[in-house]
């Protein structure tokens, strides 16, 4: 039988494979059912083996639910189980595509050495026309959607032809407007419809926590080749843990927001009326995509003080400064000790210097007080890089210099100002970072390639804002030396492409464990934060906009959680 597996089973189904017995009385059909009566007894599973299958959702659901930290060493210890099954290409895990396709997103995503060619048997529309294949699973096709998004190098072919045809399979059924028979139905489509538009390198995970929980079902039905429940995937006991945990890191937001808010008028920061009013904005990107968890507070507060007062210089060196005021700005900066209120050219100049110097000390201190040594000297070149990054820019659009698309790109990722918002936050989650370290490559290419995103996407939303400004950018950089022959269309099709190649790398360089000598924890953050760039930039300027976020940002600090009635549970 061609779809027999080797526990003599058809598709791990008992039933299955007992009509196949009754009608080919198969001695491996029966070997397999007798396996079933000893294990189980008279009453057996409707499929089986799903060890995998559970184990990966479980960790699947940790993760979505946002509870994961607390149960990392089980996960290690599954995940290190699980990959030797991999590496031994256990039946279990290749011969069902969604098994398959969650043991690739998860494993690669935990660092594990997965090649994209082990999801070759699986690509390609003519597996939908195989009797094993998922015309009808949407959930399979769904899982094996969000695996293609899982992409670290440009030869990943496989991948780039499973998405395109996953995707195209799974708007087809959203655009025949499929109506739900059951809760389970309804379910698929809206998770189906969100995977669409929120991709995953766009999903901040606060707010994908929140829906979660929103839409958990403890009776959830997981349909494989027949309906399976197992009450270790979705249970009450989960939820009521993630409520609670949820409601006590909100808690801890809305305070430190209120601290912040206090902080910006103790920096005078609020009398700067150039400069756009971003706090809860920032803070945002913290606590919503990076860093949620309630040990990390310093390094929250950090990335989102530091968030604010780039918004702040970026501002300043764009509209609300003189060519005097960013030059005297750059000196403080440089002299850093010293400083006398006589060496202060406006107040405003005073007021930008005495913030950033009171917040890198401040970080410094806190720093030191958790890995032993100084990072303030750090801090100060970083700013200084960011400073000079700007003021070049500046001295272009002064002279009317139209730089190369290079020159532009050696300063442009730097000006775009996650220098002091992402690097100081980094001394702050937990492992050292010692100076050889923030000296190595592996430490500059992160933060390029991170960079470099988050500067193309703001130039791709930015250009019209920009062109009547009468600024420049990386969209018409590449239209003002052909003269007309690269549309607008054009540049912006080849500016994604080449997001597109560092978003690949950023995710390559997170996720590779030889040889990196930059700690998982910090790597992360670069990650996260190119999750937020891409959301910010999806569809709009989402930074610069009054109301593109607002929504998101609610959610998240303010709005409490919308537990259905029959959910409720005791930790609300």
């Amino acid at each position: 039988m061609k779809y027999q597996r080797k526990n003599g089973s058809l598709f791990n189904s008992p039933s299955a494979t007992a009509a196949a017995f009754v009608h080919l009385q198969d001695s491996n059909c029966l070997n397999y059912l007798h396996s079933l009566l000893e294990r189980f007894g008279n009453t057996v599973p409707t499929a089986y083996p799903l060890d995998i299958y559970v184990s990966l959702s479980m960790v699947d659901n940790l993760e979505r639910l946002g509870i994961d930290r607390h149960f990392k060493n089980e996960i290690r210890i599954l995940l290190d189980r699980i990959y030797i099954c991999w590496l031994h290409m256990e039946e279990e895990i290749f011969s069902d595509m969604a098994t398959c396709a969650l043991a690739f997103r998860i494993l690669r995503m935990h660092g594990y050495d997965i090649p994209a060619d082990a999801l070759a048997v699986f690509a390609g529309e003519n597996f939908f026309e195989t009797p094993g294949g998922c015309l009808k699973d949407l959930c399979s096709t769904l899982e094996f959607y969000r695996a293609s998004h899982i992409l670290i190098s440009p030869d990943e072919q496989i991948l780039e032809r499973q998405h395109l045809w996953s995707s195209n399979f799974l708007k087809q059924c959203l655009s025949k407007c499929l109506t739900a028979t059951d809760v389970f139905d309804g379910r698929i489509i809206q998770e189906v419809d969100y995977a669409l538009k929120f991709p995953f390198y766009a999903n901040l995970e606060r707010l994908e926590n929140k829906r979660t929980l929103e839409h958990y079902n403890i009776d959830n039905l997981r349909i494989l080749k027949s309906s399976y429940r197992s009450s270790n995937i979705e249970n009450k006991d989960l939820l009521d843990l993630a409520v609670e945990d949820f409601n006590l890191c909100q808690s801890i937001h809305q305070k430190e927001l209120q601290q912040l808010e206090r902080w910006v008028i103790e920096n005078r920061l609020d009398k700067l009326k150039f400069a756009r009013q971003k706090l809860t904005y920032c803070y945002f990107s913290a606590a919503a995509a990076t860093l949620y968890f309630p040990e990390l507070s310093d390094a929250r507060m950090s990335w989102a003080k530091n968030g604010v007062l780039t918004t702040v210089v970026d501002d300043f060196f764009h509209i609300g400064g003189s060519g005097e005021e960013l030059v005297n700005l750059i000196e403080l900066v440089e002299k850093w000790d010293g400083v006398s209120t006589t060496d202060f050219c406006s107040v405003h100049v005073e007021i930008i210097f005495s913030a950033i110097k009171n917040t890198t000390n401040e970080i410094g201190e806190k720093a030191f007080s958790r890995i032993g040594h100084h990072v303030t000297s750090h801090i100060i070149e970083i700013w200084l890089k960011l400073l000079n990054s700007m003021m070049k820019e500046a001295e272009w659009t002064h002279n009317k210099v139209v730089p190369t698309p290079e020159e532009y790109m050696a300063y442009a990722y730097v000006s775009f100002a996650l220098g002091p918002i992402v690097l100081p936050a980094l001394y702050l989650v937990g492992p050292d970072i010692p100076e050889e370290v923030v000296r190595d490559t592996e430490y500059h290419n992160l933060f390029k390639v991170m960079s470099t995103c988050g500067r193309l996407l703001n130039d791709i939303q930015g250009f019209k804002r920009e062109s009547k400004e009468g600024k420049l950018n990386a969209v018409s950089l590449l239209m003002i030396p052909s003269n007309g022959v690269v549309s607008e269309e054009e540049a912006v099709e080849r500016i994604s492409g080449m997001i597109e190649i560092n978003r690949r790398e950023l995710l390559r360089l997170v996720l590779q464990s030889k040889d990196s000598v930059v700690p998982r924890p910090c790597k992360d953050l670069f990650w996260k934060m190119s999750k937020v760039v891409h959301l910010f930039y999806r569809n709009n300027d989402g930074f610069t906009s009054l109301q593109e976020m607002v929504s998101a940002v609610n959610a998240v600090i303010e709005e409490p959680l919308s537990i259905p009635p029959s959910d409720v549970v005791s930790a609300a």
